[in-house]
């Protein structure tokens, strides 16, 4: 009796010490704005730049302010729509983008706060671009079917108008007149600042190629890092007093907005008990991150904003990931933060965009050089 009784109290220490509820210690928590909402749109390009400019803005100067991230749609839509029509209609038209999207528009155009542009029309509290993406292809296709036989130009930005609100060239902030470009450079943003970085091994290392992924209909250059770098810039940033923006793979069982949890347990242990109880992940090499972008599990899903680092009881180190999926569902945990393991970023995450002057002298160089 005495030996079973024992038996049963070993068992017991043994399914406990290895199932135990996550806790996590905040090592860095970088200051940022309240989470929102997308709605029902495919811009969180935009939500998250826009999320990861403002943080800048706070760490420059103090400032704190709610950008527009309709504006930049605005603009961006105008641009996909050249490159739609000048490729003849051999190009991806949706609602997707990609982080320097963002800066693009901004470099030309600037950014107004989201009082003067808000994007909603006629008493609307939600954004909605399902009729507009729709409208503005159409528009585009017919185009393309009679070159020339209308001013496609016109039309797009009238369509635009009618969604999204006439265009903003001057508006008053705290009773002082800016232009976009002037209330850009008041809040102390130089869009030359900002550089993206992947980590790839069907391209040479420390070099800048252009990343053929769907959304990048811009032809944006990436500077290419081993994947070990890849992490040593982002905690080297974070410790730094700088955010990131993230551009990742979130349709994966094991990426859950409900648990506000992103992980990459090993095979044999099952995702539902990996989101309770603190799990053993794999390891993430090169060459596993290579197979899943190239087999297409890794995909161009998502981007978020990347504002500091945990870790749990175990030490394994968490980002604190800002979503756009709002943060008063019950579906939503850790108020619409994302708690990402360390492995769930080595192989899912695609890009991150940074300010240059988080970087390292060394990787700086190697950038830098043509």
């Amino acid at each position: 009796m005495k030996n079973k009784f024992s038996a049963v109290i070993f068992v017991l220490f043994i399914f406990f010490s290895h199932s135990q509820s996550y806790d996590f210690k905040t090592i860095i928590d970088l200051e940022a704005t309240d989470v929102i909402s997308q709605d029902k749109t495919g811009t969180c390009w935009s939500f998250s730049t826009s999320s990861f400019l403002e943080s800048e803005i706070i760490r420059i100067n103090g400032h704190k302010v709610d950008l527009s991230e309709m504006y930049n749609v605005r603009h961006t839509y105008i641009n996909k729509s050249w490159n739609y029509i000048m490729r003849q209609g051999k190009a991806q038209f949706s609602e997707g983008g990609l982080a320097h999207d963002v800066i693009n528009s901004i470099s030309k155009h600037g950014f107004v706060p989201n009082t003067t542009y808000t994007g909603l029309l006629n008493e609307s509290t939600k954004h909605d671009h399902s009729k507009l993406v729709d409208t503005l292809k159409k528009t585009l296709d017919n185009y393309i079917k009679e070159p020339g036989s209308f001013n496609w130009k016109k039309d797009v930005n009238a369509i635009l108008d009618t969604y999204l609100g006439k265009n903003v060239s001057r508006f008053s902030y705290n009773d002082v007149q800016h232009t976009p470009i002037s209330f850009m450079q008041q809040m102390g943003i130089n869009p030359k600042d900002y550089v993206t970085i992947t980590s790839f091994a069907h391209k040479p290392f420390y070099t800048n190629f252009i990343l053929n992924i769907p959304d990048n209909f811009s032809n944006g250059l990436f500077f290419n890092v081993e994947l070990n770098e890849l992490t040593r810039i982002v905690n080297d940033a974070l410790e730094k007093g700088f955010t990131i923006e993230l551009d990742c793979d979130v349709s994966e069982k094991a990426f859950s907005s409900k648990y506000g949890l992103a992980i990459i347990p090993k095979e044999d242990i099952k995702i539902e008990d990996a989101f309770v109880n603190v799990s053993e992940e794999k390891t993430i090499t090169q060459e596993l991150r290579q197979q899943e972008f190239e087999n297409f599990n890794t995909t161009d899903d998502h981007l978020m904003h990347i504002t500091g680092l945990l870790k749990d009881q175990t030490g394994n180190t968490y980002y604190k990931v800002k979503n756009s999926w709002g943060k008063d569902s019950e579906r939503v945990g850790n108020g619409g933060y994302i708690y990402m393991s360390e492995a769930y970023f080595k192989l899912k995450a695609i890009s991150i965009t940074l300010n240059k002057h988080a970087l390292s002298k060394k990787i700086l160089k190697k950038i830098r050089k043509p």
